[in-house]
């Protein structure tokens, strides 16, 4: 944010640093849904693979979108909401990562660290809703 203030007929120009903490849950979502759209490519331009990978693409780039979503909920029940749906798009990228690679479209190696990424956001995902859940339980 930038302040400006008039100081003596002079324009004083200072910056506010933001010491908000770092939102986790969208960062982290960003991210994977950009080694999700890497991945949509690799599989399309070297495995010419286009239906899987098309339905990874949705699942994974929608968690992202619904987390980014729920930062302008209207209330504490679509935050919740809007969480819940990043969730379930979480638990679909999941099955579409152990679908490729059972069907040797990906290796071990190349689903292990994506697929651990995808993890790592569904354990946020769920204690985000079930804290705002307690919280709403509590008004």
């Amino acid at each position: 944010m930038i302040i400006i203030a008039f100081a003596k007929n002079k324009l004083d120009i200072s910056f506010k640093v933001n010491y908000m903490r770092e939102n986790i849950i969208e960062t982290k979502s960003f991210s994977f849904a950009i080694r999700v759209v890497k991945l949509h490519k690799y599989l399309t331009e070297n495995k010419k693979e286009y239906v899987l990978s098309k339905q990874l693409l949705r699942s994974g780039t929608s968690i992202g979108a619904n987390v980014t979503e729920s930062q302008n909920a209207q209330s504490n029940l679509d935050f919740i909401n809007k969480m819940s749906i990043a969730l379930k798009e979480t638990s679909e990228t999941k099955y579409w990562l152990r679908l490729l690679n059972a069907t040797d479209y990906l290796t071990d190696e190349e689903s292990k660290s994506i697929m651990a990424d995808c993890i790592e956001i569904e354990n946020i995902l769920v204690k985000i809703i079930k804290t705002s859940k307690e919280k709403q339980e509590q008004k």
